[in-house]
């Protein structure tokens, strides 16, 4: 059983940068996803980036397009914590933040992850 709990959420100016955390209470290491989600008011939940166990020190990063060359994810595995660097946030990055992790389908919906966080609020506003 993984238990996930998201921080570092909060307001930020456009272009402003904000870095996220989930800590996770039984080991990560050993999931095959790991992701980041976000949801904002009225829209789906979207997959923002992600890592899939590729082998057992490489994991294989992809983001939404949407994000890339602006958000970072990553993984301290001695902490068993995983990360999200957002820099030149904008409006439409606003959002409730999820942390997940599962073994299925790393690049899927939503459901494909059975470990979900209860969400960290970032608004980009000026």
């Amino acid at each position: 059983e993984v238990q996930l709990v998201e921080s570092g959420g909060g307001l930020v100016q456009p272009g402003g940068s904000l870095r996220l955390s989930c800590a996770a209470s039984g080991s990560t290491n050993t999931k095959k996803c790991l992701a980041w989600f976000r949801q904002a008011p009225g829209k789906e939940r979207e997959r923002v980036a992600s890592l899939e166990s590729v082998t057992r020190r490489f994991r294989a990063v992809a983001y939404a397009d949407s994000v890339k060359g602006r958000f970072a994810i990553s993984q301290d595995t001695a902490k068993n914590m995983v990360y999200l660097q957002m820099n030149s946030l904008k409006p439409e990055d606003t959002g409730i933040y999820y942390c997940a992790a599962g073994d299925s389908d790393c690049l899927g919906a939503p459901s494909a992850y059975r470990y979900w966080g209860q969400g960290t609020q970032v608004t980009v506003s000026s």
